[in-house]
C-alpha cells in the first residue's frame, strides 16, 4: 500500500570520491578555490595519442572505506560507489544496525560499469590468450555490482539495488529514482548517486570523434575544444523528512523535483527541444517558475554542441536576459561519466548550503552563441535557494534535478 500523500524528501548525507578531493570537505574546498585536476593519464598506456590528459584520481586508499569486502574483489568503480557510500551514512548519522532494520534502496548511475577491468581482460585475451584471463577480474565486471557492493557492505537485505546505465546522465536518473521511491513511501532511506573510473575505451571513443580537449576543459568559451574524462563517484542519503525530523539529522537540502525524457534524436548530438522539455518538466514536478532558480550546474561538457545547444535551451526556459548564471563543473574534474551529475548535485547542495556559486574555469571569452553568465573563473558568494543540476546523454537521455534549501513550510 502506497500513502496517499507524497513525502517531502531531504538529503542528509554525502559523500564524494573526486580528482578535486576525497570527502565533501575536500571536494567543497576544491570547489570554492576553482581547483584544476587536470593531468596526464596514467590509468592506460596513452602511446599513440598526440594528447591524453584527463582528472584521474590519484590519492584514492580504498582500503580506508571499505570494511566489509575485499577491495581486490570490486573494481575501480565499484571501489568509489562503496566509499562514497560509507562517507555518506556516517554523515547521515545512521548506525550499521538502524540501516540493517529499513527497506532499503541503492541506485548508483553509470556510464562504464567497470569497462576498465574489461579492457585488461580483452588485452590480456588478445597477448595471452583467454586461458591468462585472471578470474578475478573477471568477476568483478559486471555492472551491477556497483550498487551491489553498497547493499553487501552495510549488510542490506531488505534493499533493492539498482545500476542505471543511462550514460552521462545516469546520476542524476539514480537520484530521481530514490526520490521517487522515498516519496511513495516504497523504501525509508536510499543511498543514490553515480560513479565511474577512467578507462581507455571511452576515451579512446571520445578522441575518435574529435572532442578531446588537449589540454583543458573551457565550458560556454568561444574556443572550447572538448572534454576531458574523468572519474569518480558521488552518493547522496535521502530519507523522508519526517525520517530526519525523528532522528534529529541534519537537513542539507531538500530534492523538490526532477524531470526525465528520452528523445533517441541522435546517438550523440543533443536536441535543444528535448532538453529544454526536460527542464520544464523538472521546473513543473518541483513546483516552482524559472525566475526561483539561483543558479545552474549545466552538463556543460565543453564541447561545441553540447555547450550551445544546452545554453539554448537555457535561454529558451529561462529568458534570454534573464536567464540565471550558469556554471560547469567539468571545467575542474572533467566528465566523471555516470558520477558527473551526482558530484554536480553534492555541489549544489554545497552552494545551497556554504552559500556560494562554484566557478567556470579555464574561461577566456565567453561564446557570444551560448550567451549566458558562467561565473567564469572565481566562486561568488551568494545565498543561493533553489539550485537545478542538468544531466544530458547520449541517446538523448535527459535528467534534470532541483534542489532547494530546507524550509520548514515549503510555499
Amino acid at each position: 500500500m502506497h500513502d496517499v500523500t507524497p513525502h517531502r524528501v531531504v538529503i542528509t548525507g554525502m559523500g564524494a570520491v573526486s580528482s578535486i578531493g576525497i570527502g565533501t570537505s575536500s571536494f567543497l574546498a576544491g570547489l570554492r578555490a576553482g581547483t584544476s585536476a587536470v593531468r596526464r593519464i596514467s590509468a592506460f598506456d596513452t602511446t599513440g595519442f598526440d594528447y591524453a590528459m584527463g582528472c584521474e584520481i590519484v590519492d584514492f586508499a580504498p582500503e580506508g572505506w571499505i570494511r566489509n569486502s575485499s577491495p581486490q574483489n570490486l573494481g575501480r568503480a565499484s571501489q568509489f560507489s562503496v566509499a562514497a557510500a560509507r562517507m555518506a551514512v556516517e554523515d547521515a548519522g545512521f548506525t550499521p544496525e538502524e540501516l540493517q532494520a529499513l527497506r532499503c534502496l541503492t541506485a548508483v548511475g553509470t556510464t562504464d560499469g567497470e569497462s576498465r577491468d574489461l579492457d585488461q581482460l580483452v588485452e590480456t585475451e588478445l597477448r595471452l590468450g583467454p586461458e591468462a584471463m585472471e578470474p578475478v577480474v573477471a568477476e568483478r565486471v559486471p555492472a551491477g555490482r556497483l550498487s551491489a557492493a553498497v547493499a553487501h557492505e552495510f549488510g542490506l537485505s531488505n534493499v533493492e539495488a539498482v545500476t542505471l546505465p543511462t550514460a552521462c546522465a545516469a546520476g542524476n536518473y539514480a537520484i530521481g529514482y530514490g526520490y521517487d521511491a522515498i516519496r511513495a513511501g516504497d523504501v525509508d532511506f536510499a543511498l543514490c548517486g553515480g560513479a565511474d573510473a577512467l578507462c581507455r575505451k571511452t576515451f579512446t571513443g571520445f578522441y575518435r570523434i574529435g572532442t578531446i580537449a588537449p589540454e583543458r576543459c573551457q565550458p560556454f568559451d568561444r574556443n572550447r575544444k572538448g572534454i576531458l574524462t574523468g572519474e569518480g563517484s558521488g552518493i547522496l542519503v535521502l530519507e523522508s523528512l519526517e525520517s530526519a525530523l525523528a532522528r534529529g539529522a541534519r537537513i542539507y537540502a531538500e530534492v523538490l523535483g526532477f524531470g526525465l525524457n528520452c528523445d533517441a534524436h541522435h546517438p550523440v548530438a543533443p536536441n535543444e527541444d528535448s532538453v529544454a522539455k526536460c527542464m520544464q518538466l523538472a521546473l513543473d514536478d518541483a513546483g516552482i517558475a524559472p525566475g526561483d532558480v539561483d543558479f545552474i550546474s549545466a552538463h556543460g561538457t565543453g564541447t561545441k554542441a553540447n555547450d550551445v545547444t544546452e545554453a539554448s535551451a537555457v535561454r529558451r526556459v529561462f529568458g534570454a536576459d534573464t536567464a540565471p548564471p550558469t556554471i560547469s563543473i567539468k571545467s575542474m574534474i572533467g566528465h566523471s561519466m555516470g558520477a558527473a551529475s551526482a558530484l554536480a548535485s553534492i555541489g549544489c547542495v554545497l552552494a545551497i548550503t556554504e552559500g556560494f556559486i562554484p566557478p567556470t574555469i579555464n574561461h577566456v571569452e565567453t561564446d557570444p552563441e551560448c550567451g549566458l553568465d558562467c561565473v567564469p573563473n572565481h566562486a561568488v558568494e551568494a545565498r543561493p535557494r533553489v539550485v537545478q543540476n542538468n544531466g544530458l546523454a547520449f541517446g538523448g537521455n535527459n535528467a534534470v534535478v532541483i534542489y532547494g534549501k530546507y524550509e520548514e513550510a515549503r510555499p
